[in-house]
This record gives C-alpha cells, structure tokens and sequence, in this order.
C-alpha cells in the first residue's frame, strides 16, 4: 500500500480496562477477564467491562439529559471517540469522518423496548431512533462536535477491521484526512446468549479458562461473549506522533453453504492475507492475532489458513478471546490494540494454554485478521 497511514490513536472501553497502561498490564496477567454472568441461563460465561469503565459510562450518560435513553453500545463508543480524539490532539474545529459500526447494535434497548410492546402492545417515542444502527456514530459525532462525514454499518464480527477498510478508503481517495474509526457492542443480553446456545457455540466449560481459542484439539465449542468498544484515529501521511501504520489490507467474502458456515481451509482468510501482504515478504511477518472466536470449526480453519499462506514458517499466533471473550462487532478493533501495544513494548502476549512460543526477534508487523457470519474476512498489517 503505497498510501501511508498513521494511527495516531487508539483508545478502548472493554473488560481490560480504559487506559493504555491498565490494558497492558492486565495482558501480562495469565487470568481471564470472564466471570459467571447470571442471566436466565445460570453458570453462564460473559465479560462485562471493568468497574472503572463503569463508573466513566455512568458519568457519561448523566452529563447530558439526551444521554439518559442511549443504548450501552453507544455509549461505550462515545467513551472511546472521546479518548482517542484527546490522545491523537484533535479538536472539535478539525474535519474528520467517523465510521463505527457494530454487529448487533442497541441489543439492550430494542430487546427491553420490544418486551414492552409485547406487554402493552405499544411502543415508546424514542424506540425507533435509540434503536436504529445509524444511531451509534451520529451521536459519537454530536458528542465530539464533528462537522465531517459519519457512517455506521454492521458486518457482523468484522465490523471493525471493516470500518478500519472504509476509512482508509475515504483517505486514500483524497476525500478526507482524519477519520475515526472502530466498532462497538453490548451484547450481554438473555436473548443474544441464547442465540448463541442455540448454534451450539456457547461454552459449557468448567475448566480454568473457559474459553479455549487456539486450543486445536478441544473437543466441542467454547465461544464466550464480551463487550465493549474501540476506535482508532486515522491520518493520511507519515505523522510523528503515530503509533503504528496500516501497510497492507485486504477482504473477501467466500461462497457460503449455510449462513454461519466457513470453508475447511477459510478460503476467505487466505485471499484476505494474501491481499494484505502482496507487498511484504512473508518473513517480515511477526506475530498475526487471530479471529480464533474459541470454535472447534472457528479456530482450525483459520490455522489452517495461515499454513496454507505461510507454510512451515509460522509467525507467532495469539488472539485476546481467552482473556475478554468475543465482542463481535468490536473485536477487530481490540485486537489492533493488542497489535499495537505488543509492538511498543515489544513483548509477545501468548496464550496460557496454548502449546509455548518463543520470541526470537523485535515485533516490528502484526497481521490482524477479523471474520463474520457470512464470510466476510479482513486482514490488516500493523508496523512501527
């Protein structure tokens, strides 16, 4: 990609935390960031964000009375918006897009305002506004006072990387400069794990992590849910204040058997690295985190993927899905932070089950990838 692009920010609102250093340092930690959830389904998995988090999102929705009938998915990426646009030095007279998306969107709200239609057999004034996806980032760009472009859209689990695609699209076109861009979700919600329990997905384990991603040889599914959301300032050029650039990226969409399924090899991830990396040697290649949701199907064929792209020379393999659960349409986003902060601190953040990887050199370029229902893949190349 001859285009240079600048991440000049990146900030997350998630069960790691809120800060850069907090982030981090619960990484170093072995222990998983999941708690039992006690929803209709008793013993249930889920990770809620951190109380810190909480108490910033309280404080965010009793700061404006607009702010009182919001879904948490919105106001999680409010938060975020906020805390990447200190961090990158934007103002509110600078132009710049947003684009932040979310698989589900206002789950919460439209699920409490629907079971009161069923009650009452009507519905509340602001039900259609508050619940539409549209919603997200038009009220990130009145709480930031933006004047430039904003779009939100769903594409299921890679509804990040998918936004991170758009905005480098809109700058590489000449048609802005900045944009934000990211993804959020709350999905914690009775109906939406018992959505999941019933594709068989969820995970019943009752071993010490309970969500077993990048474990190639379990024996039934072990997806768990969590929340939250990121967002990333984009610029167009080589800034000095950047923390990491876009390199490569790349996207494709595989002919599908049934709406959740993915080929035994994840044609869709192979053309979507071999995109992002058509202008680097494979070599160069550090550390790829991976979708790896925590699926029997989920996990193996994307490593099965990245062997058929890299052969026997595998960068090292990670994902964060053991440690915060799967957040759907935010989960690209948290994985480009893990990217990121691997990269400062040059320390491969592994999983603690998984069979040991030793880092032999500086971590210089993460590949990223992000997949969803309907086979859509992402793959983008960090460097430093």
């Amino acid at each position: 990609m001859s285009t240079i692009i600048s991440i000049t920010a990146i900030a997350s609102i998630s069960p790691l935390g809120n800060t850069p250093e907090g982030i981090w340092e619960n990484y170093l930690k072995e222990n998983h960031c999941l708690s039992e959830h006690f929803l209709d389904q008793k013993n249930t998995f889920a990770a809620k964000i951190d109380a810190d988090s909480s108490e910033i999102i309280r404080k965010l929705k009793q700061s404006d009375s607009k702010y009182k009938s919001l879904d948490q998915s919105v106001l999680y990426a409010m938060a975020a918006s906020r805390q990447a646009m200190q961090n990158a030095g934007w103002t509110s007279k600078d132009v710049f897009g947003i684009n932040i998306g979310s698989s589900r969107g206002a789950t919460d709200l439209f699920e409490t305002h629907y079971q009161e239609y069923l009650k009452s057999g009507k519905a509340q004034t602001l039900a259609s506004p508050t619940t539409t996806l549209g919603n997200i980032s038009s009220w990130v760009a009145h709480d930031l006072q933006s004047s430039g472009p904003e779009i939100s859209h769903s594409i299921t689990c890679s509804t990040a990387l998918h936004a991170v695609l758009n905005g480098v699209a809109w700058l590489k076109a000449g048609m802005a400069d900045k944009f934000l861009v990211g993804g959020t979700e709350a999905p914690l919600t009775d109906f939406t794990i018992a959505q999941m329990r019933a594709l068989k997905i969820y995970s019943n384990s009752t071993e010490e992590y309970p969500n077993r991603a990048l474990d190639l040889e379990k024996k039934k599914n072990t997806m768990i849910l969590g929340e939250g959301a990121g967002v990333c300032c984009l610029e167009i050029g080589k800034k000095e204040n950047a923390l990491a650039y876009i390199e490569g990226i790349g996207y494709a969409t595989e002919l599908l058997e049934h709406s959740i399924s993915i080929s035994a090899e994840a044609t869709c991830f192979q053309k979507s690295m071999k995109m992002a990396l058509q202008n680097t040697d494979l070599s160069e290649v550090d550390v790829i985190v991976m979708h790896a949701p925590g699926t029997i199907k989920g996990d193996l064929t994307e490593y099965k993927a990245i062997e058929k792209v890299f052969g026997e020379s595998l960068p090292l393999l990670t994902t964060n899905k053991w440690k915060i659960g799967h957040t759907f349409g935010a989960s690209g986003i948290l994985s480009m932070e893990l990217a990121i902060l691997m990269m400062q601190h040059n320390r491969f953040i592994g999983v603690p089950f998984a069979e040991a990887q030793i880092q032999t050199k500086p971590i210089k370029k993460v590949l990223i990838n992000a997949v969803g229902f309907g086979g859509n893949a992402v793959s983008i190349l960090l460097s430093v």
